[in-house]
């Protein structure tokens, strides 16, 4: 029985697996999470976008854990601005996936998402800079930033990474390293915030056996990309191929909702 459903779901959505694990491979090969294709692909399926935010989130939590961890045994984190951050990012981004909103209101919403990401995944190499110095943001501006995008992100089904990390760049809050680890920790806290508001919603839903497969997809996909290294595109090629894709996808789903 169970084995028969699970070859259900495959034969119904193996080009949704396959995509996940084709993003995994790429993506962790480059040091990436790809929480940004994961949802640009769920949004050109059949799925109730309510579906989707959840599944998305899932990802991000299998993806970016590992990253978390390493970061940590590095000691990457300066938790006294990492903190300030995520302190009010978390109830906000509970509350985004807690509140009820339109299958309209989401597309559009994640619409100009996806065009602000791929937007950034274009120019990003501009923003990074190897700088040393470092700028320290006001308590306000920290818990700002963070709740504002932590908000966001809960509606939308993101960790909120593609945010913050070009915003801390621009203002050189910390190095390139402590930057990208820090954005990995808020997409961590956020997504799993998020994940609970959605689900104290009573509209809740999720298909629990395609997600559980597409889980165990990112997570093997991801282990063979950090095997394979950058042997076959950089960082800079994979953003922008990305960004192309993203943004024909952000489009695509404008167009539909808006006109």
């Amino acid at each position: 029985m169970v084995i028969s459903l699970f070859l259900d779901v495959l034969s119904a959505n193996w080009y949704i697996i396959l995509l996940f694990f084709i993003v995994a491979i790429l993506y962790s090969s480059v040091g990436f999470g790809g929480g940004s294709s994961y949802l640009a692909v769920l949004a050109l399926t059949g799925l109730l976008f309510t579906q989707i935010r959840a599944t998305a989130l899932l990802c991000n939590v299998m993806v970016v854990t590992g990253n978390v961890l390493l970061y940590i045994q590095q000691k990457q984190y300066d938790w006294k601005k990492v903190i300030p951050l995520t302190l009010f990012s978390i109830p906000m981004a509970f509350l985004g996936g807690f509140l009820r909103i339109s299958q309209t209101f989401f597309f559009i919403l994640l619409g100009f998402t996806l065009l602000f990401a791929a937007i950034t995944m274009w120019v990003s190499n501009k923003a990074v800079t190897n700088n040393n110095k470092t700028s320290d943001l006001s308590l306000t501006k920290n818990a700002g930033y963070g709740g504002v995008i932590g908000f966001v992100s809960g509606m939308v089904g993101i960790g909120g990474g593609i945010f913050l990390a070009p915003l801390l760049h621009l203002t050189n809050w910390d190095t390139p390293k402590k930057i990208a680890a820090t954005a990995s920790f808020f997409i961590l806290v956020n997504s799993i915030s998020g994940l609970i508001g959605q689900y104290t919603n009573p509209e809740f839903s999720i298909d629990w056996g395609l997600t559980s497969i597409l889980l165990v997809t990112v997570f093997i996909g991801g282990q063979i990309g950090s095997r394979m290294s950058n042997q076959f595109f950089t960082p800079a090629q994979l953003k922008k191929a990305t960004a192309i894709l993203i943004a024909f996808v952000s489009i695509r789903i404008l167009i539909k909702y808006l006109f």
